[in-house]
């Protein structure tokens, strides 16, 4: 019974430590500004697949000319994606449709992008999105801009 007891305690204490961990990770990422939250699918096919599979939750964050891609899942300090501003271009803008709409925060927008050659649609709120466009569009001179 006091192995029991013993056991139950150490796994509740182990889920409250990793629990604990993920929010500071979160913590971490968001310090230095210029986060939000973000979607993503990589290595999409050209026709939208509207069951809803592939997505995995992030937080993304402005870096110079790149945005960082972070899993909110991970306890990993490094960005699981790297997006060079130079080489993003938007090819469609759409509301999540179908299954979709469950895997995704209510009030995404689903933005069709080409990063050095890879399909990858980035999920984001309204204002996120906004954002991100500026960023975009705000390339130093000289750089070439893709938005649709």
């Amino acid at each position: 019974m006091l192995l029991a007891l013993l056991v139950s305690g150490l796994v509740v204490a182990l889920v409250v430590i990793g629990l604990f961990v993920f929010g500071l990770r979160r913590r971490l990422i968001q310090r230095s500004g210029g986060t939000f939250d973000c979607s993503l699918r990589w290595g999409v096919a050209e026709a939208p697949d509207l069951s809803g599979k592939g997505w995995v939750y992030g937080v993304a964050r402005y870096g110079g000319d790149r945005v960082e891609w972070f899993r909110v899942f991970s306890y990993s300090h490094r960005p699981r994606r790297l997006l060079e501003r130079s080489s993003i271009e938007v090819v469609a803008r759409r509301a999540p449709e179908g299954e979709e709409e469950l895997a995704l925060l209510s009030d995404a927008v689903v933005l069709g992008c080409l990063h050095e050659g890879t399909r990858l649609e980035l999920a984001m709120s309204e204002d996120a999105l906004t954002g991100f466009l500026a960023w975009l569009e705000a390339a130093p001179p000289g750089q070439r801009v893709n938005v649709a």
